[in-house]
């Protein structure tokens, strides 16, 4: 754990006890009013507090009692202001209205909006297949994606997302676990979607904020000396005192045009700017490019296609009013991944703030809480497991690392002439019967068959491109092999399985028979937990589902 997020758990408490103050002393002057969770006022709060009197005279106080008549006749005024303030429908039925009535139905006649009600999403998986869910008003990204995990039995690892796509745009965007599904909704079109899928780089600027920020793109008003520590970083971002910013090279594509620049760019609080000048940081160089209240950024997946960019690390910033009018984006390409990352990672930053460390921390919270309720569940990871010694009356630990491995090795040798002699006797091992082992790694969720080689970069990239993701497929080339896809260090590689033969029996291995595995299953379970050959670990599994 990171004492950083010790140093962040401070800055969240001084904000509240800030915000704390700040509405103590406001109540001293105003009447308190409720508020909601999102900082709006409820509306019969913000009716009273319309129909409030200004003189001194008029004032009303709690302890003054209010006639009943006079309540009647605030809630007629009230049912008055709000029939005026609609016109008038034409009735198309006026046969079936009374002769008294009026053929035109009146504003109180509609139905009232009802923002607890119920509401149809569409989420589809990544196969294109489609699930309506009925969900209240009030429900976020992160409790959709929680319900539908419930719902398809799938590994709860806070890695889940809902993607906002777009196709006739060509953009997409992952929701942050706090926005409301049925406010997304509405800016939608008819033709876009929401999409279940795996995103294990949401929150991954926490744990390595200096992979995700480059020194020479990061400026502070203040003078610092030498580098800033991951703490410090991060908490200037969240911060919303602090003043930094984002600066660096922007190919920008000029509005109603195909044509693009290449600009100097700073992203701030207030906006993203260029300098007409240069590098020039004078507020009198600098013009703004996009507003960050009312925008969302955006990851372009037909770039070079759709908008002739320069290269394909391109990203959108869309205002939230625009549906399909592709004049209205400001369309920006980056000059390498990392940057792209750095650019669209710091405008969530400054725009959301300290909402996205409380996201952060939410299910490891949830976990403290639940296992005080709860039995704990065991948790396997690369630093939980040790190498054990039971020849002995009692067991060891082997902490040398070369008796280890030797003590491993030893182990694959007799654990492979057992299973030899069983089969040898008629009696086939259960853990590795001949007609299971070619087979049983398609039933693993990392696994996915004869996909290109195309196809699985793009499953990498869009589930978050982070260290040790990684899928297995069948090879192109040669039809008894596999390929391991791996992610290290925003790269792709790819390494080759093939089979080998020992003693008349079939093995896989991936580096030319040095080490050898029965099949898929094993391999995986060694590599999850040894290196070996392969630049890090495999450690998160690109996973797709069914709905």
């Amino acid at each position: 754990k990171y004492k950083d997020d010790m140093d962040l758990e401070a800055l969240v408490n001084d904000m509240n006890s800030s915000f704390e103050s700040l509405y103590t002393s406001c109540s001293v002057q105003t009447e308190s009013t409720p508020l909601l969770h999102n900082g709006q006022l409820p509306r019969h709060a913000a009716y009273h507090t319309h129909a409030q009197p200004t003189s001194p005279h008029q004032r009303l106080h709690r302890s003054q009692p209010m006639h009943i008549l006079a309540v009647r006749r605030l809630q007629e005024e009230e049912q008055q202001y709000r029939t005026s303030s609609l016109p008038a429908i034409p009735n198309p039925f006026p046969e079936l209205c009374s002769p008294a009535s009026s053929p035109t139905l009146s504003s109180g006649s509609l139905p009232q909006c009802q923002p607890s009600g119920k509401y149809i999403i569409k989420v589809f998986s990544e196969d294109g297949m489609g699930k309506a869910v009925e969900i209240p008003a009030d429900m976020t990204a992160r409790d959709l994606c929680q319900f539908l995990v419930y719902k398809n039995h799938c590994v709860d690892d806070n890695s889940w997302a809902l993607v906002e796509h777009h196709p006739a745009l060509g953009l997409e965007r992952c929701l942050e676990d706090h926005e409301l599904v049925v406010q997304v909704q509405a800016s939608m079109t008819s033709e876009s979607k929401f999409i279940f899928r795996k995103n294990y780089a949401k929150y991954e600027f926490f744990k390595n904020p200096l992979n995700f920020f480059p020194e020479q793109m990061v400026a502070f008003c203040q003078e610092t000396s030498g580098t800033i520590p991951p703490s410090q970083l991060l908490q200037n971002f969240l911060n919303s005192r602090s003043c930094p910013e984002i600066q660096g090279y922007l190919y920008v594509k000029e509005m109603g045009r195909k044509s693009w620049k290449k600009l100097y760019v700073f992203l701030r609080r207030s906006g993203l700017y260029f300098s007409t000048k240069g590098t020039s940081k004078e507020p009198r160089h600098l013009q703004l490019l996009a507003d960050l209240e009312d925008s969302n950024v955006f990851t372009v997946i037909t770039g070079r296609k759709l908008h002739n960019a320069p290269n394909d690390f391109e990203f959108c910033i869309k205002p939230n009013k625009v549906r399909n009018e592709v004049k209205e984006l400001r369309m920006l390409c980056a000059e390498d991944e990392q940057s792209r990352t750095c650019w669209m990672t710091a405008f969530r930053l400054f725009k959301y703030g300290i909402l996205l460390y409380q996201n952060y921390k939410i299910p490891q919270q949830r976990k403290t809480l639940l296992s005080h309720f709860s039995a704990p569940v065991r948790s396997v990871s690369e630093n939980s497991l040790v190498a054990m010694d039971f020849s002995g009356r009692i067991g060891r630990v082997i902490d040398n690392p070369m008796e280890a491995q030797s003590a491993a090795m030893e182990e694959g040798h007799a654990w492979r002439k057992r299973s030899q002699r069983m089969n040898i006797l008629g009696s086939p091992s259960p853990l590795h019967p001949s007609s299971l082992s070619g087979v049983i790694h398609r039933t693993q969720l990392w696994f996915h068959s004869r996909i290109s080689r195309e196809e699985s970069h793009k499953m990498i990239h869009q589930q978050g491109r982070v260290d040790g993701m990684f899928l297995l497929r069948d090879s192109q080339s040669n039809p008894k092999a596999f390929v391991l896809t791996l992610c290290h260090h925003q790269k792709i590689k790819h390494f080759q399985i093939l089979p080998c033969e020992e003693d008349g029996q079939m093995f896989l291995s991936l580096d030319d028979g040095a080490t050898k595995f029965t099949d898929l299953i094993q391999l995986v379970e060694f590599y999850v937990l040894n290196r070996g050959v392969l630049p890090c670990k495999l450690k998160h599994p690109c996973t797709t589902v069914a709905l």
